[in-house]
């Protein structure tokens, strides 16, 4: 294994040390040691890829918006039924929240605007509802009278609070609860024509996966990871480990 290859893996490994930390204990409480020792590391090699604690956060929560990116943007760019699609990535946000620490803590992070942050998470969401529900109107698949943008934040205020409450019980994430919900809204908001037609429960393979956070920092289209050097620097992640260096010039 190349340095540059354990530099990624360390930087992987620290991140989801660090989520693991920012949930359990928030921001606040969570230290720079603790995310060392749960990553395997020492304190120099995590140094060597984050300069504090806030651009630690950060990073965990550009993985996160990534994610979160990467499954809207597939339910946006799909085709068939738009209402379904809005149903599809409901499901789909809800099965990665269980699934991926590092998704669950950086939206926790985003919430508490840790650090001065000004990305707002919720906002990409509403705008992945909006063009949804809009898409859908055009289509004719909204049933006559049923109001966009009234419609857009009843979505979002459910979806939302499915996703508060599900830090502390994830059965609110789970593929009943979120099928409750859409029994109950879809006969409501979907046109005449579509009654039968859509599925509740998301017409994904029961049991599917979404793909998870990268933590590398990649992004969905490809790329180098994010804040990693790609040209060797005067230490590689190794030495650090090996020597202990800390506070070394920081990403």
């Amino acid at each position: 294994m190349t340095k540059q290859d354990r530099a990624v893996r360390t930087r992987l490994a620290l991140i989801r040390s660090a989520a693991e930390q920012f949930e359990a204990r928030g921001y606040v409480r969570a230290s720079l040691a603790e995310i060392s020792a749960g990553a395997g590391v020492s304190s120099g090699a995590l140094h060597f890829h984050f300069a504090n604690k806030a651009a630690v956060a950060e990073a965990v929560e550009d993985a996160a918006a990534l994610a979160l990116r990467r499954i809207g943007r597939r339910g946006r760019g799909a085709d068939g039924c738009a209402l379904q699609r809005l149903v599809d990535v409901t499901h789909q946000v809800a099965r990665l929240l269980c699934a991926d620490v590092v998704v669950r803590a950086g939206l926790r992070l985003n919430a508490e605007a840790v650090a001065g942050r000004v990305r707002d998470l919720r906002r990409e969401w509403r705008e992945c509802v909006h063009e949804l529900l809009a898409e859908a109107e055009r289509r004719g698949e909204l049933a006559a009278g049923v109001p966009l943008h009234r419609t857009s934040g009843v979505v979002l205020a459910a979806t939302t609070g499915i996703e508060v409450l599900g830090r502390e019980d994830q059965g609110w994430l789970a593929r009943p609860s979120l099928t409750d919900l859409w029994q109950l809204l879809l006969p409501c908001v979907a046109a005449p024509h579509l009654a039968g037609a859509l599925d509740p429960a998301g017409s994904d393979p029961e049991g599917s996966e979404p793909e998870g956070s990268d933590p590398e920092g990649r992004d969905p289209a490809g790329g180098d990871p994010a804040g990693v050097d790609v040209e060797a620097g005067p230490a590689a992640d190794g030495d650090l480990e090996e020597t202990g260096t800390a506070g070394l010039a920081l990403r």
